[in-house]
């Protein structure tokens, strides 16, 4: 096996029992770092130390890592135009922080006979938006809403 010593320097390839040994006399562990090499790679370390140092980096990157989240964002088909551009804003901010947006047209009454307002309502969305963001799952007709997803480019 190729063997390394503490501080990182190679030692080169010994035999087991001379690697158990030179641990032994060490009072330390023999830790095998690379199974697959050819031939395997050891180091000799404090095991408890490796442990510890392994979890503590995995802790490090779960902390850096982001959750994306599904925000929504309900529209009328008979929205105004400065509640259009506070809803556009709003979209472009969550996608900005990295989440996901789904966005909901809900129909009441008799607006369910007029869908292609609706329907032209999300496809101008997604036209304004075209730069910032894509459409993950394109404009949709669910019971008495459409629904759209759009992700971050």
């Amino acid at each position: 096996m190729r063997l390394v010593d503490v501080d990182g320097t190679m030692i080169g390839i010994v035999s087991l029992e001379v690697a158990v040994k030179m641990a032994a006399e060490k009072t330390l562990d023999l830790v095998e770092i690379s199974p697959q090499g050819d031939p395997p790679v050891c180091k000799i370390l404090d095991f408890g130390k490796f442990k510890y140092e392994a979890k503590k980096k995995a802790n490090e990157a779960r902390k850096k890592q982001k959750v994306v989240e599904l925000k929504e964002i309900k529209l009328r088909p008979n929205i105004g135009q400065n509640d259009y551009d506070v809803k556009v804003r709003s979209i472009v901010k969550f996608i900005g922080e990295g989440d996901k947006v789904k966005v909901t047209l809900r129909f009441k009454g008799r607006e369910m006979a007029h869908q292609e307002i609706g329907m032209n309502l999300l496809i101008r969305l997604q036209n304004d938006l075209v730069d910032v963001v894509k459409v993950e799952l394109s404009p949709r007709l669910e019971g008495k809403q459409m629904l759209m997803i759009l992700v971050g480019k």
